[in-house]
């Protein structure tokens, strides 16, 4: 499943026993890099002190379609119901219908809006090819009804169901503690930030990987704080409005409206789709204690898989409700959303959201009582993981420290503080955070 470091110099049976190793290491680990990003990831590397690529090469352990100008290294086999294709070491077998409907030609996709034109429902489902071909780079197939598709080999190979299995949807470098902090991850700078892309470019780059990131030199204002999240994306508008300011005043029907300390948990459980990302600016504080906790729940939920498969499996499979009351003067809400714990892609089982908030869970009730035994043997033992003090990375937000997190993957937390502090923040829509990373061309 990951795809680890290589050393240059190593021979391959020491590499071997040294990835194998790294897994319950703290080094740093990406997850099945694939090829498309080996570049963009490898650049990043250099900009990184604690990950030296002088020092360190890729493994590139997932498989690779080999691009390949000459069309024989290509080959064909029409079969009963697919269409097998080898295209360098890669056999991909194409189904006919989605052939098909896949068909980029002028009346079957509109390229200048990027939509399919053709009525998928008027596909006969039992359509064959009448003659099928390779030409200058292409697959060329002729249907019963005289219609011509045609698709480049590469299209054919990076949108193929076999090696879509192998790669990641979202490179990333998990972490501990000792890991982000050796890696020496910049903040962004205010005013560059806001008139400079390339600065943009590099700060959405860090939160893609850490799933954290920082803007430094932000006036401790609730506008300057709104003007910086716009720069990245729309703020989602929520039971508690755009921009929120708070103390702990217990205005809202929530502990964080409070002096207590937080356990590490993740935000809107309790919605069905959970916000994406989370941003925090402390304005003031008059006081002592507050420091923010974060701990990054993949790095503790890859070690449940590496330790106990079955465990993480379950957290995977049973829906928990989480649910959000709130009877106040100004306020009355009942909010409640469903999901599993860890969520993961079905056709690769990569990790996309983890859902953790003791708080906010609610009763469970939808599962025999012999699998909620087993489930809370899984809890336990991704909390003791997520508990671990290596874990846990520890960070004073001053006025002027704005921080994002990755709420479907970075749980957050503080500890219990003293004297008047004033927060402020937003979420942020996650497809449109994403949406702009896209357009710098960033691996999302």
């Amino acid at each position: 499943m990951f795809g680890l470091w290589e050393e240059a110099g190593c021979s391959s049976r020491k590499l071997e026993q040294r990835n194998n190793a790294c897994v319950n290491s703290s080094k740093p680990f990406i997850i099945n890099i694939k090829s498309r990003t080996l570049r963009a990831a490898v650049g990043h590397a250099r900009r990184l002190p604690a990950l030296s690529a002088t020092r360190l090469q890729w493994r590139h352990r997932v498989l690779q379609v080999r691009a390949c100008a000459d069309a024989r290294a290509a080959s064909l086999r029409v079969l009963d119901d697919c269409l097998e294709l080898k295209y360098g070491d890669t056999p991909m077998r194409f189904n006919y219908v989605w052939l098909r409907d896949h068909c980029r030609s002028a009346s079957s996709y509109n390229p200048a809006t990027n939509q399919r034109s053709l009525d998928t429902a008027e596909i006969d489902l039992r359509v064959r090819p009448e003659s099928s071909r390779i030409e200058e780079g292409h697959v060329v197939l002729t249907w019963p009804d005289g219609h011509v598709s045609k698709f480049s080999l590469d299209w054919l190979a990076a949108n193929s169901y076999e090696v879509k299995k192998q790669g990641v949807v979202q490179p990333r470098v998990l972490w501990n503690a000792g890991v982000y902090e050796g890696a020496n991850v910049p903040a962004a700078e205010w005013e560059k930030f806001m008139s400079c892309d390339a600065e943009l470019r590099q700060f959405l780059q860090n939160y893609l990987l850490y799933g954290i990131a920082f803007v430094d030199g932000v006036p401790a204002t609730v506008e300057a704080t709104e003007a910086v999240t716009q720069r990245i994306s729309l703020i989602r508008q929520t039971t508690y409005g755009g921009m929120w300011s708070f103390t702990s005043d217990f205005s809202r029907g929530d502990t964080a409206y409070s002096q207590l300390a937080l356990d590490h948990h993740t935000d809107t459980s309790y919605f069905q789709e959970p916000c994406g990302i989370q941003v925090f600016h402390c304005l003031k504080h008059e006081g002592t204690g507050g420091r923010t906790l974060l701990v990054d729940g993949f790095h503790a939920a890859e070690k449940l898989r590496q330790r106990s498969p079955r465990s993480f499996r379950l957290l995977t499979q049973v829906p928990i409700g989480h649910e959000y009351i709130e009877n106040t003067d100004g306020h009355q809400n009942h909010i409640t959303g469903i999901g599993p714990v860890l969520n993961v892609y079905p056709w690769n089982d990569e990790l996309y959201l983890i859902r953790y908030n003791n708080y906010d869970r609610s009763v469970i009730n939808t599962v025999p009582y012999d699998v909620i035994q087993r489930w809370y043997e899984a809890h336990r033992e991704l909390t003791t993981e997520l508990r671990r003090p290596e874990n846990e990375l520890w960070v004073k937000l001053n006025p002027g420290k704005v921080i994002f997190v990755d709420n479907w993957r970075v749980l957050h937390g503080r500890e219990s503080f003293t004297g008047l502090r004033q927060i402020c923040g937003c979420y942020l829509t996650r497809d449109d955070v994403l949406s702009r990373a896209r357009g710098f061309r960033l691996h999302v």
